[in-house]
């Protein structure tokens, strides 16, 4: 099998069975949901991700890739634009969304960006002109940064009523070829 994308350091595949422990073993530092909602490092709460994603795929054309250094088998980050339908209005149902989970001790090496840019850079060149958004959680000032480096706007905002007041910042990013 070959990756379906690449990097200059890594490889990004398609969602395959056989990534459910790596997946799990992506989220497994405590930080790893900090900034993640209800997710967690168990195998069913990764299946259900998984079982998501190869949707998006089989149902759009496009989705999140797994991300893996040029050869190598552990996956180190889960990134690119998904179809999504979070529930809440605001630009945020039956949507591209781009989103992106890196494994801790790759944090702050350039990953989510890299890894994002090439997956939307494909996205653009398939599947535009149309928007793509995102939400970053308030105070995931990494991850907006990413956002901001790869062209996406902030737009609205949106709290979850989850018993912590969840504030969601909303972005979007025009499609390069609009």
């Amino acid at each position: 099998m070959t990756p379906f994308l690449t990097s200059e350091r890594f490889e990004l595949w398609r969602p395959q069975a056989s990534d459910l422990p790596d997946l799990v073993r992506l989220l497994e530092h405590p930080e790893m949901t900090r900034f993640l909602g209800p997710a967690s490092a168990d195998a069913k709460s990764q299946f259900d991700r998984l079982m998501r994603n190869a949707g998006s795929w089989m149902l759009h054309g496009y989705g999140i890739f797994y991300l893996r250094e040029h050869g190598g088998a552990e996956i180190l980050a889960s990134c690119g634009v998904f179809h999504s339908w979070r529930g809440f209005g605001k630009g945020m149902d039956d949507t591209a969304e781009a989103g992106w989970i890196v494994r801790q001790d790759w944090w702050g090496k350039g990953v989510a960006r890299e890894a994002v840019g090439t997956a939307l850079a494909w996205f653009d060149a398939t599947h535009a002109p149309r928007p793509v958004r995102c939400m970053i959680e308030e105070g995931n000032t990494a991850s907006e940064r990413v956002a901001a480096a790869l062209g996406f706007v902030r737009y609205d905002s949106h709290t979850e009523e989850d018993g912590a007041r969840t504030v969601l910042h909303l972005y979007e990013r025009a499609s390069a070829l609009s």
